[in-house]
């Protein structure tokens, strides 16, 4: 059975379900899962009651199963980034243990409903044999990031905890800099609050000072000062991002999406194109379509064409050690403003 995570929640509180399988992007909201999964179990002995297995000891799931948890009723097993969802890359079949833990599942139903609680948690998975024995016998939920206003719910929330004034205005402003990963938002929101103290109020300018950019929003600002042909305000945002220790190596592959991103917007307006669809943006991304449509307009197809082949190259140069990668970003940058 797949269950929406609002279902899933309101499921976990009224009754646990003897089989788990919680994958997908969010990870805050994964481990906020697990908690409250753990909360709703009871008490928790490790090696009694609670076992976690792993890809080092998956070959021990079954016999922890069946082993007696000595004193209570069942045991609360997490297998977490076991390597059982998903399939042997070179055969594309399922593994002997996938196998045997799959073939478990299917005879021993009553036996894993009596003795256990089964959380299998992974970051991506493939719907193997085992994916199949859990949507039979189980419950499953993808949790992928939250919406921008599930968003600004969550951390509107977490503010009134605290008695923090903020507006909506502002959180969007936050979500925009610094991502949509409710992790990285939620520190981001704690560091405000305690800046902002007690019936304080939270501001974009305390945003703009303390919360930790992405460096996919860093891109918006490089790329605004290269289509005003601000090469110094350009190579400067990109000192920045080099003295906050970010690899150049992902900072040219950063760049290289974004101007890939920038090139088929431009396309998708002249085509009367779905932006959102074109550039495959989630749907808390929505956001982004205004700013790249705006920038999309500083600059001619062609010049997107030819950004886009100098940063390839520069790839495959780098690679081979025929550049460095510093050297290969300014020259492209000057290259356009020259």
């Amino acid at each position: 059975m797949n269950l929406g995570y609002d279902d899933l929640d309101k499921s976990i509180s009224e009754k646990l379900k003897s089989i788990y399988l919680l994958y997908g992007d969010e990870q805050y909201l994964i481990d906020a899962t697990i908690k409250k999964i753990k909360k709703k179990f009871g008490e928790l002995v490790q090696g009694i009651n609670y076992i976690i297995i792993d890809e080092t000891n998956v070959n021990h799931l079954i016999d922890d199963i069946e082993s007696p948890a000595f004193g209570y009723e069942k045991k609360l097993i997490i297998i977490k980034n076991s390597g059982l969802l998903k399939k042997d890359g070179r055969k594309k079949t399922a593994t002997p243990i996938q196998e045997k833990i799959s073939e478990y599942m299917e005879k021993n139903k009553e036996i894993i409903e009596e003795l256990a609680i089964l959380v299998f948690c992974e970051n991506e998975i493939d719907k193997n044999i085992i994916y199949e024995k859990i949507e039979k016998n189980g419950v499953i939920c993808n949790i992928q990031e939250l919406k921008t206003y599930q968003l600004i719910k969550k951390l509107k929330g977490v503010c009134n905890l605290y008695k923090i004034n903020v507006d909506e205005q502002t959180l969007n402003y936050l979500i925009e800099v610094s991502g949509t990963s409710l992790q990285n938002l939620m520190n981001e929101i704690r560091k405000l609050i305690e800046y902002a103290g007690e019936n304080g109020t939270i501001t974009i300018d305390a945003g703009n000072l303390l919360a930790t950019r992405q460096i996919e929003s860093v891109i918006f600002d490089l790329t605004d000062n290269l289509a005003a042909r601000k090469i110094d305000k350009a190579l400067e945002v990109l000192d920045n991002l080099i003295y906050q220790k970010e690899p150049l190596q992902r900072i040219l592959v950063t760049l290289y999406n974004h101007f890939k991103k920038v090139y088929l917007c431009s396309i998708a307006v002249k085509n009367n194109k779905d932006i959102v669809n074109s550039l495959n943006l989630k749907p808390n991304q929505s956001f982004l379509v205004t700013k790249y449509k705006k920038q999309s307009s500083y600059f001619k197809e062609n010049e997107l064409r030819k950004i886009l082949d100098e940063l390839s190259n520069l790839d495959y140069s780098s690679k081979i050690g025929k550049i460095d990668i510093d050297v290969g970003l300014r020259s492209v940058l000057c290259n356009y403003c020259g």
